[in-house]
This record gives C-alpha cells, structure tokens and sequence, in this order.
C-alpha cells in the first residue's frame, strides 16, 4: 500500500511538472507575441518610408518601364507637366509596359501607369484614373494598406524582429509587399474619399475632373471585354455597386461649379 501510495504521488509530481513547464512555455509565447505586436504597432514613418522605397525599387527593377524617349513616357510626362508634389509628397511617374490594365499610387509619391491603361483611355481619362490614385494617397488610403500588409503574417515576425530600423526583406517578401501596392483593396467608403480628394487635386492642377468620371464609364463598359474584366481596376469596379453613383456624383458636382 505504501508503494502504491509512493508511485502516486511520483506521477502526481511529474504531472504537475510538465504543466509547470508547459505553463512556462506558453508565457514566454505569450509575451514573445506580446512584444512583437508592441514594436509592430509602434513603427515609424521613416520605417514605413523605407519598406516603401524599397518595394518601388523592387517593382522598377521587375517590370518592364519605359525609357524616357519612349512615347508612352513622352505622353505621360506631357500631360502631368507641372504636377511634382501632392500635400507636400514629392511626386514621380514611370510607365510600365505590360498587357494587364492598371495604375496605382504609393505612399511615397511614386505613380505608376501600366501601357495598356494609356491604350483605352484619353488624355483627360487617363489624368483621372491618375488623380483618383493619388487621392489614396491623400487620404493615407495606400500608407494605411500598406502597413496592414506588413502586420501579417511572416512579414510581422520579419518587423517585429528588426526593432528600431527597416528588417532587410528577401525577394519574396518585397514581391508580396509590391503585390500589396498595385492591387490594394479599398472600402467603398475609402473610393468616394479618394474621388472627392482627386477631384480637387485635378481642379488645383488646372485638369478637368470629369475625366474621372468618364474613366469610370469606359472601365464599366469594358469589364466584360475579354482581359479586360480580370485587371485590377476592372476588380474593383466589380466590387462596388455604388459606381454609377460615383460617376453621378463627380458629374453633378462638376455642373454646380461650371466645368465642361
């Protein structure tokens, strides 16, 4: 009896052991995440400035852009002649050639014009889809995703890790950032803000902003046109039943204010 009453207590002894230690471990996880989530949300505007330089190097690197003698350059610098900064963010534009159709604006001021884009659309139309983009950046709709994407997953282990200056990020981890910026989602709320913004950014850069709105009409009328419904501005038109309202809404306000 006593050796049953030995044994036991042995086992009850190694049990409360392991839970010890297991209790142990799952503590320093826990302040392990606590700590990475602490640093995750307390990083910096020079932080986020250099993982967005470094994935817009990354994407020009990638991407096929065009020389400056090439027309679609020549096109591009023509009509955004005078435009160099928004709210005090420097701004600048390249041209990617490649078939999808697309234009996006990052945080640091960078824009860039897919060829394809430049093919169906006017000169007013493309100042629009333009003006549109750099509304996001008006309104920290692009710096906003931005720091969403490096929050999660193995990009958040790879920030936390780094403390007070920029991780260095592997390829892949920059072509998953880049994918970030050029098909960045936004809530319907956050597209009327990003037109209302570009709209005013046309109308202080002397453009007519109803070519925002006709942009718009001709993207609606192309979504089902064959490579052009899968492109993401096509994406995001699909996702966003409002968008005849967008388009009503910029052309009554251009009526109120007199713009032809």
């Amino acid at each position: 009896m006593k050796n049953i009453t030995l044994k036991i207590a042995s086992v009850a002894v190694c049990l409360l052991t392991v839970l010890a230690a297991q209790a142990q471990f799952n503590m320093k996880r826990g302040l392990k995440a606590l700590q990475q989530g602490v640093q995750a949300v307390t990083l910096t505007d020079s932080q986020m400035a250099e993982y967005v330089r470094e994935s817009v190097d990354w994407m020009d690197r990638n991407n096929p852009v065009c020389e400056p003698d090439d027309p679609y350059t020549i096109r591009l610098d023509k009509l955004t002649q005078g435009i160099t900064e928004a709210d005090g963010i420097p701004l600048n534009f390249k041209v990617y050639r490649v078939i999808d159709v697309n234009a996006f604006a990052c945080p640091d001021g960078s824009v860039r014009v897919f060829s394809s884009l430049m093919d169906m659309m006017d000169d007013d139309e493309l100042m629009g889809v333009i003006g549109h983009e750099i509304g996001h950046v008006l309104k920290h709709h692009s710096k906003n995703a931005f720091r969403n994407q490096l929050l999660t997953g193995a990009l958040k282990d790879a920030v936390a890790a780094s403390g007070s200056k920029a991780a260095a990020l592997t390829d892949s981890q920059l072509g998953t950032l880049s994918e970030s910026l050029i098909n960045a989602r936004y809530s319907q709320k956050q597209e009327n803000e990003a037109d209302d913004c570009g709209y005013d950014f046309l109308v202080m850069n002397g453009r007519n902003p109803l070519g925002m709105a006709r942009a718009f009409e001709k993207m609606l009328n192309m979504e089902q046109q064959a490579g052009v419904k899968q492109s993401a501005i096509a994406r995001m038109f699909s996702s966003h039943p409002d968008t005849q309202a967008r388009i009503r809404h910029i052309t009554e306000r251009a009526a109120k204010e007199g713009i032809q």
